[in-house]
């Protein structure tokens, strides 16, 4: 399976970061190496002194599709998950300065977290699903998917294009404003419209 990461979805995060307003979805990719075992804490690296959160609804493809038109994108996936892309900003800020590929900074073991996922069903509106990311019970992270730049079914269609999906992939569609560092013993929870989706420990 493939991880397919959408960045600069959230302009508010743009900001933050002090990026560039990308006039087409920014696309990277982690390894299936990548995930974090469930029920098992994350290890900030050795190489990292500023691993950042980055929480981000999920979507998990459930059939193959190549050149898919966004009409017909939602018949494509049928679950909706939350998760985080792990950030090293240091070694991210390194290597854009040197104007190379992102790697490192975004796809080392266990960089990514993907908590439970929902039948799309479940939720009223796919344009308008509130989520959150606590750290030690405070609210850091707040959005919802109608702050996207780009909707679900663009980012579907749009992906499309350059990579075949195929059952299993998961696209990460994402993060809002209120990236941080994490610490050592900080406890992160997801939640997709008050229902908790993921905890974890940092080591």
């Amino acid at each position: 399976m493939k991880i397919i990461c959408i960045g600069r979805n959230y302009a508010d995060h743009i900001s933050e970061l002090h990026n560039e307003r990308p006039s087409e979805p920014v696309i990277f990719m982690k390894p299936d190496t990548a995930i974090l075992p469930k029920k098992t804490p994350f290890v900030i690296p050795e190489f990292s002194n500023d691993v950042h959160h980055e929480v981000e609804v999920l979507v998990k493809i459930c059939k193959v599709g190549k050149y898919i038109s966004p009409k017909f994108a939602h018949k494509y996936y049928d679950e909706i998950g939350l998760g985080i892309d792990f950030t090293a900003r240091d070694v991210q800020t390194t290597l854009k300065e040197k104007g190379l590929p992102w790697e490192k900074a975004k796809a080392f073991d266990h960089s990514a977290i993907i908590g439970d996922f929902l039948p799309k069903i479940h939720f009223p509106s796919l344009e308008n699903i509130n989520f959150e990311l606590r750290k030690n019970n405070e609210i850091v992270q707040q959005g919802t998917t109608s702050m996207m730049l780009w909707n679900i079914d663009e980012i579907v269609s749009y992906v499309s294009q350059f990579f075949t999906l195929k059952k299993g992939d998961i696209i990460f569609t994402g993060t809002p404003k209120g990236v941080a560092a994490v610490k050592e013993n900080d406890v992160l929870e997801g939640f997709l419209e008050d229902k908790q989706m993921f905890k974890i420990q940092v080591k």
